[in-house]
């Protein structure tokens, strides 16, 4: 095999194993490394083979008693977290002292410049792009955050680990020590996390990460600004922000309260305090200088020989006050600072007396970052999303409705609620008494929106109506907080998820438009969010695409139509069946001008991790995320042909159909999927604060979330819900004529493009075999069929990919990729046999601890194999 990886990764990786062995060796013994090891040959000599006997492998694992399953469980799923960091140490190729050459910006500027594009174009462009990453709490991080910090300190010391230079003492202990620690620490959380556990980890992200990587993104991207146009950014300029949806985000997840949401608010405020802290601390040790400009002289309001010390303490002071009040619920004060600008203002100011006084080196250090990070950032550190389903709203206006005397408003037709909304909207009358607090979750809702009103949305971005319908979705939630007091705009925004509100967004969003009211109480902004997980789940992969691709066109022709500007939130997941793909591509592929002027994108889960775990992970994928979206605002994607709109029609319907007649209408496939994917054992992991059911007790593929319908085929290796329905719409018959057009599809439409590459990626990972596997054990006789059907439709889907891509085996253009994901499956492959064994004795024992635990074990292994969870 010709060697693809690199050496020093490949190094890198056989160090973390003798490592892990030696660890091993020492609690366990060196008769468990060399089981270990002989489950490890077994399994690589079969794959060597080609498949065949795995009768000697399953014995071995059948054989073993609970404790030792434990053991040989977390020896591989170990070896594979230990391989993933080795993995994204090496993908952090470009430091953060070449930045920005070599980066995807600097490649961008080159290309732009090649292509004619004005500077004055490139300029504009840049100076008014807002690109938001929206971190979201999903649960799909199986990892527990004691390991995740641990990692990264492993991800850290490989820094030291080269393949031309022996490992120094120093260094071999400390990476024995951290080692050690992994091995010795338990892999599976006991407790769920609350929804603050969720928005903690998410601000040591930002503060570990992002708090670091911004200002290297900014200043980088300044830099080829002023070499390839000769212009600068403004210091308020933030063409990349951060966002989230933890605590925020109530939509199926009852944990999530007014209480929460009021706690996550302050921890953000507390933890911005604590960080703008730190560098003006730092800041009062290097600005010791006596010139200063009028400006300076006038804010010290006394006369100093350190005038700027005079301002960063009365700052300090403030920050403290601030840090202390948001651990309190006490009202606010005039020394508290609440405002970007309470901070922002008096940096600038010194950052300009600087300059003015030849001092603009000193200006351009520590103080130029935190005037990026308070652009970036603010004062609230994140900006919070609240989500929360329409049927909520709709309750509540029914009580609202009902306890004044009007009615019920869910028995009103959709004109009826929208005359009724717009009237009260004008209205200057209150609508809803103080005193009113209604029962159950129509209060919980109320008391929420108050939240929001009575702090004028401070910290929160927006508000996005999941499952929105009809105009009156969005008007009764803008209603509803402006007579509970909000001076504010915010931005309500709706979430478009199943493949018929797909279908009917743009003429949701026109009529909308329609309405004078609206259209300036929107102030000619307008934020429209697209899911991707539940479309899918509805309709299937390639349906779902498709609607998304050809909503996303209509809704800019009509935000076009009434001049107004349009944001589109993409809420993709990190599996292929939930929308995940790689960043550039997925960006590039967007239908023509529906990037203008950015987006809002998800972050979910485990990807958080994998693409933001340490500052220079964060400054690559943010290299990444911004390169293409300039590059899609400046050199759009084709529009595609009329012929290539009516294949995509007919292959999405064609595959729709095939997709729901499975998971909807076949009366045993819900039994199949339950008995042959550890879906049931899943519900013990302790993921997320939000349940995997929207209905709790009910067993139905409906009411399961997306997340954990795409998780339980990962761990099978069928990846059914990225391919299901797509294998029909590839293998009809078609004509010579209709292939041509496939085969140019595929050579010149991005989207078309993307859709294949996703697809071939999902499949190099799915197996047909371990498949089978499973359900040879765990499926009753009866429904053994049905398994069978779907792996030789798989077979004949990768044999359908294979020829439209004019290649011979999956990823043969590829072949690092292919190598990574083959020299996995050694380790990956004994995790999938115990795994059956543990299911099959946990469904006849389900009172057996140990058993249970290594299965749970099994789950996160696979999945840190897989690199995505749901």
């Amino acid at each position: 095999m010709e060697e693809l990886i690199s050496k020093r990764l490949r190094h890198r990786v056989r160090i973390l194993g003798n490592l892990l062995g030696q660890t091993m060796t020492e609690q366990l013994g060196e008769d468990f490394l060399q089981k270990v090891e002989q489950v490890r040959l077994l399994a690589k000599t079969r794959r060597q083979q080609g498949g065949g006997d795995f009768q000697q492998l399953q014995s071995i694992l059948a054989g073993l008693d609970e404790d030792h399953l434990i053991s040989v469980a977390r020896a591989f799923n170990q070896f594979l977290n230990l391989a993933n960091i080795a993995e994204q140490a090496e993908a952090s190729s470009i430091t953060s002292e070449q930045f920005p050459d070599s980066s995807h910006l600097d490649t961008l500027f080159d290309t732009l410049t090649s292509r004619g594009i004005e500077p004055a174009a490139i300029v504009s462009t840049i100076k008014n792009l807002q690109c938001d990453l929206v971190l979201t709490a999903h649960p799909t991080e199986i990892t527990r955050r004691t390991l995740i910090q641990k990692y990264n300190r492993i991800a850290n010391a490989l820094e030291n680990v080269r393949e031309d230079q022996n490992l120094s003492d120093k260094d071999r202990v400390e990476l024995e020590r951290l080692v050690a620690e992994v091995w010795h620490t338990d892999e599976i959380r006991t407790e769920k996390p609350t929804p603050q556990d969720e928005a903690i980890w998410g601000y040591a992200v930002i503060e570990h990460s992002f708090w670091i990587a911004i200002p290297m993104l900014w200043q980088g991207l300044d830099q080829l600004l002023q070499r390839y146009t000769g212009e600068s950014l403004s210091l308020e300029n933030a063409p990349l922000t951060i966002s989230s949806w933890m605590g925020g985000d109530r939509d199926g997840n009852p944990n999530v309260t007014t209480d929460v949401t009021d706690e996550v608010l302050r921890l953000a405020r507390w933890m911005a305090a604590d960080l703008y802290l730190r560098d003006v601390d730092e800041l009062l040790s290097q600005l010791s200088m006596s010139r200063c400009s009028q400006e300076i002289t006038d804010l010290c309001a006394e006369t100093s020989h350190e005038p700027y010390r005079v301002i960063l303490r009365n700052l300090r002071s403030r920050l403290n006050e601030t840090r202390d009040w948001a651990e309190t619920k006490e009202p606010v004060n005039s020394e508290l600072i609440l405002k970007k600008d309470d901070l922002f203002s008096p940096l600038h100011a010194c950052y300009r007396s600087l300059h003015e006084c030849g001092m603009g080196i000193i200006a351009n250090g520590l103080l130029k970052q935190t005037l990026i990070r308070l652009s970036t950032f603010g004062v609230t550190l994140i900006e919070l999303d609240i989500r929360q389903s329409s049927d909520k709203h709709m309750d509540l206006m029914d009580e609202l409705t009902n306890f004044l005397g009007l009615g019920s408003y869910k028995s009103w037709s959709e004109q009826t609620r929208h005359d009724f909304l717009l009237d009260e909207l004008v209205s200057k009358r209150p609508l809803i008494p103080e005193s009113w607090e209604p029962d159950g979750e129509a209060g919980e809702t109320l008391r929420t929106i108050r939240l929001i009103a009575n702090s004028d949305a401070d910290g929160v971005s927006c508000y996005i109506i999941s499952m929105a319908r009809n105009p009156s979705d969005v008007l009764s939630v803008i209603l509803l907080m402006r007579k509970s007091g909000l001076q504010k705009t915010l931005p309500i925004v709706p979430l478009f998820e199943t493949l018929d509100d797909l279908n009917n967004s743009a003429w949701t969003l026109e009529r909308l438009l329609r309405n004078r009211w609206y259209r300036e109480y929107i102030g000619g902004n307008q934020q429209v969010m697209i899911g991707y997980s539940d479309s899918a789940k509805d309709a299937g992969q390639m349906a779902a695409a498709w609607a998304q691709y050809r909503s996303q066109e209509e809704l800019v022709v009509v935000a076009e139509k009434y001049d107004i500007d349009l944001t589109l939130f993409h809420g993709r997941g990190g599996a292929a069946g939930r929308g995940g793909e790689p960043v550039r591509q997925a960006i590039l592929s967007q239908p023509p001008n529906t990037i203008k002027g950015g987006m809002r994108v998800t972050e979910q889960g485990e990807m958080i991790r994998f693409k933001y775990g340490s500052p220079q992970l964060a400054l690559n994928s943010m290299d990444i995320v911004l390169s293409a979206t300039i590059e899609a605002n400046l050199l759009p994607s084709p529009k595609p042909r009329e012929n290539w709109r009516l294949m995509m029609d007919r292959l999405s319907n064609i595959s729709m159909q095939s997709f729901r007649d499975v998971v909807q209408d076949d009366s045993d496939f819900s039994d199949y999927f339950t008995s042959s994917t550890p879906e049931r054992e899943l519900s013990l992991l302790a993921l997320g604060s939000r349940p995997t059911r929207r209905q709790p007790g009910s067993q139905s593929i409906k009411a399961l979330r997306a997340i954990p319908w795409v998780f339980a085929w990962t761990q099978k290796r069928l990846m059914l819900p990225a391919w299901l329905g797509t294998d029909a719409a590839l293998l009809q018959e078609l004509s010579n004529r209709d292939r041509f057009i496939i085969d140019e599809m595929a050579a010149e439409w991005p989207f078309f493009q993307t859709q294949l590459d996703l697809l071939e990626m999902v499949l190099s990972k799915a197996d047909i075999e371990i498949a089978q596997r499973y359900d040879e054990t765990l499926v009753p006789t009866n429904l053994q069929s049905m398994g069978e059907q779907f792996r030789k439709r798989l077979a004949r889907l990768i044999n359908s990919i294979n020829r439209i891509k004019h290649q011979d085996i999956l990823l043969q253009h590829l072949p690092a990729v292919r190598q990574s994901i083959d020299l996995r499956d050694p380790y990956t492959d004994p995790l999938h046999f115990l795994q059956i064994e543990l299911i099959s004795r946990y469904r006849r024992d389900d009172s057996n601890e140990r058993v249970r635990k290594a299965l749970l074990i099994t789950i996160a292994g696979i999945a840190a194999s897989m690199r995505n969870t749901g």
